[in-house]
């Protein structure tokens, strides 16, 4: 029987607090003056919404995007596994994530390209989130072909607040967080520590710790932030595991095939904003520096490639990178028609230093191959948008990219530089509205790129003879999307999207191994609808379901099914409060469809259905209780699965397997809000 334990941790930091449930003010996304949906799928989520769902771990608040899909794979310090439009997106590729501006996703990354990691986030500091899906939109660059999703920090707080939290398998968390006034600004300090073992028999030991201090000056017609972030975070992990191993009774479902496997990351940054209404337009800047380490043990295939000592490998990923993103705004007229012109350029460099080591127990046996990649690039966007009538928008949009750089390998023969360059028209038609219902049509082209060490790779690092084919550095995507969006009820909206969306190629280069690895083009086809509801005051509503036909669309005997895409994804919720003192709570469903797991369809995923639940009370001085209930249903279900050739120490061969992740059984989190 999986063990439960209780664990309460008391930190205090003064002047300083977190909150969990308590009602903090909205924060708009900072957006232009034309900020109606350009999209029926686009969609915008405040930050007590995202605040309002009970998760597991931090990505989860993710999942507000309709459709989405956030687990794991591996150890809770981890990056997260995405799912969304058709594409098991990895650590984050095709899935464009920012924070106040900064990039998320890490190209040529020792783990996957566009790695994007969020344990770092603190989900209650969160100002709201921008959905957007497709690669319609000019301010959008690399890994925005399936969507981007643009989380922004609150500035202020309304008081401090110390929050603890226990709850089941040992998981823990204290934080503490506030603001005050500083100058002419605010300062917003916050401190949080947590820590969880899991159901696992090898416990995941998750220890991390977030600090936070972010100065705010200025509103509206001008002002800035300054925000500086600090993460650390170390791990065990239970991995993926063979079906077989469970089945014959070798291990237990929370089993685990090699107990040393595992991780600790890094993460620091330091990040400006600032923005000014002239009489030109509105002129926004931001810039950011962000130092990044991961070491990670990870073995999938057990003892596959080397029967004495295992497959564990290590794969270590330092790096720097700087950025910029600035933009300029302009109203205007023509015709005696409101235009409005965006002009925008963003920069980016990395400095990267990777390796690749095979271990036994953690402790190293040979190099497979160790980086430096120097890596940046730039792009320059412009849109327009017409309000040709009162019921007719049009918006017409370029992008042009570029980007490049050079690796120095420890096989000269896998050194060089590499460059590419894309433009991307976009386009985007707005009718309506006509009976609160307005009509969207969208096109346009964008891209990802690849592991720049795939760009210039010539021989397999593995055994050093094998020669390989090089890779684009930049892979073109195109897709469309006609959807309409209604009001048609007080406080009842409805949107519906049908997309298409080509990949030139899936070629990606497979950190885990060293190498490149090109697939096949492809085509998603796909629909999706989302439903709110403000029923009355204190009662919300919501609803969506998506479902993707995903296929290559070449010709192979293997079969044209893409391994890991999602058929369908389904979420429910209904939250009640006002948000004063009294009962508040909310109780949410997410189905997460069946899938193919090779090309021929003749392995697949099951679907799973999960549901979490919340119920608390806010007493009259802003205190709040609360209790969280994860998997309530206590669903035997699995939050990834594979399918691929791996090696048990008592097996002779390799054997074709399924290989899972189960999801955790049902646990309660208690959480204290105390305002200070």
């Amino acid at each position: 029987m999986a063990r439960q334990v209780w664990v309460w941790a008391v930190a205090l930091w003064p002047g300083m607090a977190w909150a969990q449930e308590i009602r903090l003010p909205e924060v708009p996304i900072v957006a232009p003056a034309m900020a109606d949906p350009a999209s029926a799928s686009e969609v915008r989520v405040t930050g007590n919404e995202l605040l309002s769902r009970p998760v597991t771990r931090p990505a989860e608040v993710l999942e507000a995007a309709p459709g989405l899909i956030v687990t794991q794979h591996s150890g809770e310090g981890k990056a997260n596994q995405y799912f969304l439009r058709g594409f098991n997106l990895d650590h984050g590729t095709d899935l464009a994530i920012t924070l106040d501006g900064m990039p998320l996703n890490m190209p040529t990354h020792g783990h996957g390209q566009g790695y994007t990691d969020l344990n770092f986030l603190i989900p209650e500091l969160l100002g709201g989130m921008r959905v957007r899906k497709g690669p319609y939109f000019a301010d959008v660059g690399d890994f925005g072909s399936a969507g981007a999703l643009d989380l922004t920090l609150r500035d202020t707080l309304p008081r401090p607040v110390l929050q603890l939290t226990g709850g089941s398998f040992g998981y823990w968390r204290a934080l503490a967080m506030g603001s005050f006034n500083l100058g002419a600004g605010r300062l917003l300090l916050a401190g949080e520590a947590a820590g969880y073992d899991g159901p696992w028999r090898r416990p995941d030991e998750l220890r991390r710790i977030n600090g936070i201090a972010r100065y705010s000056q200025g509103g509206t017609a001008e002002g800035f932030t300054v925000t500086a972030m600090a993460y650390s975070g170390r791990w065990s992990a239970t991995d993926q595991i063979p079906a077989r191993a469970v089945s014959e009774g070798i291990i237990s479902r929370y089993g685990t095939m090699d107990p040393t496997d595992g991780g600790e990351t890094q993460r620091y940054s330091l990040s400006a904003n600032w923005h000014r209404q002239m009489s030109s337009g509105t002129l926004r800047a931001s810039a950011y520096v962000v130092r990044s380490t991961l070491s990670l043990f990870n073995n999938f295939t057990y003892f596959l490639d080397d029967p004495e000592h295992g497959d564990q490998f290590r794969q270590q990923d330092r790096r720097w990178v700087t950025g910029f993103d600035v933009s300029h705004t302009m109203p205007g007229q023509v015709w005696g028609r409101a235009l409005e012109t965006r002009i925008g350029v963003q920069g980016r460099y990395d400095d990267i230093a990777l390796a690749l080591r095979r271990t036994e127990a953690r402790a190293p046996l040979s190099t497979v191959r160790t980086d430096a990649v120097r890596q940046g690039s730039i792009g320059l966007w412009s849109d327009a948008t017409l309000r040709a009538t009162e019921w007719l928008r049009a918006t017409v949009g370029l992008r042009v990219d570029a980007a490049g750089g050079r690796v120095s390998s420890l096989l000269p023969e896998n050194s060089g530089r590499a460059s590419d360059a894309l433009v991307s028209p976009k386009f985007g038609l707005v009718l309506g509205p006509w009976r609160s219902t307005e009509l969207f049509l969208n096109a346009g082209t964008g891209y990802h790129s690849n592991d720049l060490r795939g760009a210039t790779i010539s021989v397999d690092p593995t055994d050093r003879l094998t020669t390989l084919s090089r890779v684009p550095l930049l892979v073109r995507s195109k897709g469309a999307e006609i959807g309409a969006r209604t009001r048609w009820a007080e406080g009842f909206e409805s949107s519906l999207a049908v997309f298409v969306l080509d990949l030139a190629s899936e070629i990606v280069f497979v950190g885990d191994a060293g190498t490149t690895e090109a697939s096949r083009p492809s085509r998603r086809i796909g629909v999706e609808l989302t439903n709110r509801w403000q029923v009355t005051p204190w009662l919300s509503l919501d609803a969506d379901i998506a479902a993707t036909r995903a296929r290559f669309t070449d010709d192979d005997p293997a079969g044209d099914r893409i391994p890991g895409a999602p058929e369908v994804i389904a979420s429910a919720g209904a939250s009640f409060g006002t948000g004063g003192p009294g009962w508040f709570g909310t109780a949410r469903l997410r189905y997460f469809g069946a899938r193919p797991l090779v090309e021929d369809n003749s392995v697949r995923a099951a679907a799973s259905t999960l549901v979490n639940g919340r119920v608390g009370y806010r007493f009259e001085n802003g205190m709040t209780a609360q209790l969280d209930l994860l998997n309530a249903f206590n669903a035997r279900a699995n939050q990834i699965e594979y399918f691929y050739t791996s090696r048990l120490r008592s097996e002779a061969v390799g054997v074709a397997d399924r290989h899972i992740h189960p999801t955790e059984p049902t646990a309660f989190r208690f959480t204290l809000s105390i305002p200070l």
